[in-house]
């Protein structure tokens, strides 16, 4: 018992147990990686991801000295996919993701009150329902913040005291959740061109290990198509590929909707699959041409662009 009256997590505690039973069944539990070459191994293997040594290092380093971490960079680059699976990872345990938008507030991502429950039996811990961020403290897994620039000011200060603090306060049940291990642990992700966004505050920056993330090299993007097409990539000539990392490329430079490497994976995981259909040995330019307009074509405003570059 704390000096206010408010009592810490205990093992009866009615909240920690309707986080059990509501969340534990969809967290899988695995071996967690602490070590960075071996995760880097698993991201590959298990993950089908090839992410550049320096995030995984600084990030394990950031989780060791238990701060958070801010994956920053343009859309597609992989920030949520891979923040997730390293999370994972990390704590052995399925990872949480809260997409930010402005209306995000404690009672979407801690807990809120059942309204009917709430007015039969009051607001006590049988009308209170444990949301992601509180799931994820008591059940020491990790948690990822996507696109945290969506959310308001208030949002974001109301994290300042979980970040500095470890621990979740609910007033209204007179309680304090607080770390346990070291298995929660959390990832933001952030595109700063986004326009529908807001500024983050220094306060919240300083608190923040900060990693770039960028478009990967012709040469990454290459490995990760052979990684996950598989054996897909032998319908494809090396002409049709080499086209689409150029294609892509130049969209990302010029075009309103600007395409990441999944869409690459995508697009070209149809044309090998169009050509199979259609029961060719090799996919051919109109299989790209087709597959192309289905997957890249996103915005009206790309729509020549898309068809000359498609061409």
């Amino acid at each position: 018992m704390l000096e206010t009256g408010i009592v810490t997590m205990e093992a009866n505690d009615p909240i920690v147990e309707k986080v059990y039973e509501i969340y534990g069944q969809v967290v899988k539990a695995r071996e967690p990686i602490r070590d960075p070459e071996t995760m880097l191994k698993a991201l590959r293997e298990e993950y089908k991801l090839i992410v550049k040594p320096y995030i995984v290092y600084i990030t394990i380093a950031a989780f060791l000295n238990n701060r958070p971490v801010l994956y920053e960079g343009p859309p597609g680059t992989g920030k949520t996919e891979i923040g997730e699976a390293i999370l994972t990872l990390w704590s052995g345990k399925s990872a949480f993701i809260l997409p930010c938008s402005e209306n995000y507030d404690e009672y979407r991502v801690i807990g809120d009150f059942h309204p009917a429950m709430a007015m039969a039996k009051g607001f006590n811990e049988e009308s209170f329902i444990p949301r992601p961020l509180l799931a994820a403290l008591i059940l020491d897994t990790g948690v990822l913040v996507d696109e945290i620039r969506r959310s308001s000011e208030e949002f974001q200060n109301m994290l300042l005291d979980i970040i500095d603090k470890r621990r979740i306060i609910v007033p209204e049940l007179r309680r304090v959740y607080v770390q346990r291990g070291s298995g929660f642990q959390i990832i933001f992700t952030s595109n700063p061109l986004d326009i529908a966004q807001n500024e983050l505050s220094d306060a919240f920056l300083r608190r923040v290990v900060r990693i770039e993330f960028k478009y990967p090299t012709i040469e990454e993007e290459y490995e990760i198509l052979k990684l996950r097409l598989g054996d897909l990539i032998y319908k494809l000539s090396d002409d049709l590929i080499s086209k689409a990392l150029r294609v892509v490329r130049e969209l990302r430079q010029k075009g309103i909707y600007k395409p990441g490497t999944a869409d690459l994976v995508s697009w070209l995981t149809l044309t090998a699959i169009l050509a199979d259909s259609k029961k060719k040995e090799k996919a051919e330019p109109k299989d790209l041409y087709e597959a192309g307009l289905a997957t890249l074509f996103k915005n009206p405003e790309d729509e020549d662009l898309a068809h000359e570059l498609l061409k």
